[in-house]
């Protein structure tokens, strides 16, 4: 069900055969984001993926819009901080419009200047959404105090300045360095055939070459745990509290995704039964991994009214120190790599999640890893392999705590000592 070609010009193409669904998902991969910008580009990554749907040589951003709500599809893309992605879900006999409307997209769009200011406008907009959005900011402010003046640390979105400055001539710079052969991926899922795609994409691509350039090399931040209060008149006060995590190739990942399934990972959880059933201090309490190719960070996130912040990150400690000096008790380990392979399994029914995991494992990995192999890792998960891990990761000195909501750093009792 899943083959892989490349090319003849270095292209790599990815698919996985879903013939029992009629929906088809593809994606054009470039193997670059936010942390291989320049900084005084930050946000270049994220301008170039919104001005590729705004007109190419052969069609205006009306047209390329039309085309594909034509045929019930959905186009759309996304940027994070390694890999941009462009993406279209068709029924399985719109494949072919599909891979000529995102090939157009990907290598004929014009950047015309007049549409830049517009489209520059829309994400100081984008911007703006997000510092309105405190549950959106409090993960930006944790990520940026842990890896203090790291790539991985800043926004993907960019700052208002940056994203000001750029210019027509900055982005074709940007595609043509970065778009290359060697640093892009097509990948599809659905009811596909690959080699008809194979052969769809030698037309599509045959004019795209240029010098292969190798893709950025992984950031390995050093960590930078602090304590960042950020007063902002909110109804509620914003936690996260975390440390360093795991790296998406690390061979310990699955130990990681168990403690987290265990801490936070769903109503069962220790910090759900804690924080929310047992005191009521919030609604929405989880953990979270951030994970990148070398590096990561691992975190507890919660909502909750200002006088209860302080409790509610005692809390949140008293579980992490717990956690490293007694790990997971059996029936937490089983229930949690039940909850991971069910999950896994209900995520791969979507052609759109299963183009979504081609794609990273290809830049991650190199490869796909199966199922089958997946769950086996999972169960062979060991309670003294997740205790290592906790102590590991949940050092004192190792943790940083951010709060965003009205309050400042004077009202916060907290030091990394206590856990």
């Amino acid at each position: 069900m899943y083959r892989k070609s490349t090319l003849a010009n270095g292209v790599r193409v990815i698919t996985e055969s879903m013939p029992y669904v009629r929906s088809a998902s593809l994606g054009i991969w470039a193997d670059v984001g936010s942390a291989a910008e320049r900084r005084e580009q930050r946000g270049i990554s994220h301008l170039v993926e919104h001005m590729l749907f705004k007109g190419t040589v052969r069609r205006s951003a009306r047209e390329i819009a039309e085309t594909m709500d034509g045929v019930g599809g959905n186009l759309n893309a996304f940027t994070d901080k390694e890999a941009t992605c462009y993406y279209a879900k068709v029924i399985d006999h719109h494949v072919p419009l599909a891979i000529d409307v995102l090939s157009d997209m990907f290598l004929n769009s014009v950047f015309a200047p007049a549409e830049l200011a517009k489209e520059q406008k829309v994400v100081l907009e984008e911007i703006r959404m997000y510092d309105d959005s405190p549950d959106e900011m409090i993960h930006d402010l944790f990520t940026s105090t842990m890896w203090r003046g790291a790539h991985l640390g800043d926004p993907t979105i960019g700052f208002a300045e940056t994203v000001s400055a750029l210019t027509s001539d900055d982005l074709r710079a940007h595609l043509r360095a970065r778009y290359t052969p060697s640093t892009v991926v097509f990948a599809a899922a659905g009811n596909v055939d690959h080699d008809a795609i194979v052969a769809l994409l030698e037309r599509a691509f045959a004019g795209f070459a240029g010098p292969q350039s190798a893709p950025p090399p992984p950031e390995s931040p050093a960590l930078t745990p602090a304590t960042s209060v950020k007063s902002k008149d909110t109804e509620q006060a914003y936690v996260v509290l975390g440390t360093r995590g795991l790296s998406v190739r690390d061979e310990r990942r699955y130990e990681l995704s168990v403690l987290d399934t265990i801490l936070g990972g769903g109503m069962s959880s220790r910090l759900f039964q804690e924080v929310r059933e047992k005191r009521g201090l919030a609604y929405s309490v989880y953990s979270f991994q951030q994970g990148y190719r070398e590096a990561g960070l691992f975190g507890v996130s919660a909502g909750t009214s200002p006088d209860s912040v302080q409790e509610c990150i005692d809390v949140i400690v008293d579980e992490l120190a717990r956690m490293a000096e007694y790990g997971p008790t059996a029936a937490e380990l089983a229930l949690a790599k039940e909850h991971i392979k069910g999950s896994l399994t209900l995520s791969l029914e979507s052609s759109s999640g299963r183009m979504i995991r081609l794609g990273r494992n290809e830049f991650n990995l190199g490869r796909l890893p199966a199922i089958e192999e997946i769950e086996a890792a999972v169960d062979a998960v060991e309670h003294d392999a997740v205790l290592a891990l906790a102590r590991e990761l949940f050092v004192p000195e190792s943790l940083g705590l951010c709060v965003l909501g009205p309050l400042d750093e004077a009202e916060i009792r907290w030091q990394r000592s206590a856990a």
